[in-house]
């Protein structure tokens, strides 16, 4: 099935629509977000995406990315990839909103305007192995001093969010 996203302009109006590997190829600007996951102690959960995956493939990130479909709601994207990659739901809230742009490896890039969001959970995710091939809490601290020592294990989008948040 060949995949959608949202082609945006940089207040994040809608330009057009495009299909999702060549917007990744031509580093075209689109809308996605990103979902931080906190439990109750206040530890981030941490998702190391499937070697399978398109870019990124083996790179710790945050809890859950994606890219609304043309015509869908950002929140009603968000909950669906949440269950699609770690299984599970909560209630999202805002964190911020900005722009990047980043090369990624397979000769793609990102160029997103990202929307950020956070919720909290203290349950299991049920990965879905398409998507993730491993989960873990960290505490805040530990993932900064680890990026710090070794970036190339995260993806670019999280470590400019943990930059921001």
């Amino acid at each position: 099935m060949i995949e959608h996203v949202i082609l945006v302009d940089e207040q994040d109006n809608q330009i057009g629509i495009g299909e999702k590997l060549e917007t990744h190829q031509l580093a075209k600007l689109h809308r996605a977000f990103s979902i931080f996951i906190y439990n109750s102690k206040g530890n981030m959960m941490l998702q190391l995406r499937a070697k399978t995956k398109y870019h990124g493939g083996g790179l710790w990130t945050n809890a859950c990315c994606g890219h609304p479909r043309p015509g869908e709601d950002l929140m009603a994207a968000m909950k669906r990839r949440l269950r699609e990659e770690m299984g599970f739901e909560c209630q999202l809230t805002k964190m911020l909103d900005y722009i990047y742009k980043v090369p990624l490896d397979k000769g793609m890039h990102e160029h997103e305007f990202l929307h950020v969001y956070k919720g909290t959970y203290d349950g299991i995710p049920k990965l879905n192995p398409e998507e993730a091939d491993g989960w873990k809490w960290m505490p805040i601290e530990d993932i900064k001093a680890d990026i710090k020592k070794y970036p190339e294990n995260y993806t670019p989008w999280f470590k400019l969010s943990m930059e921001k948040v």
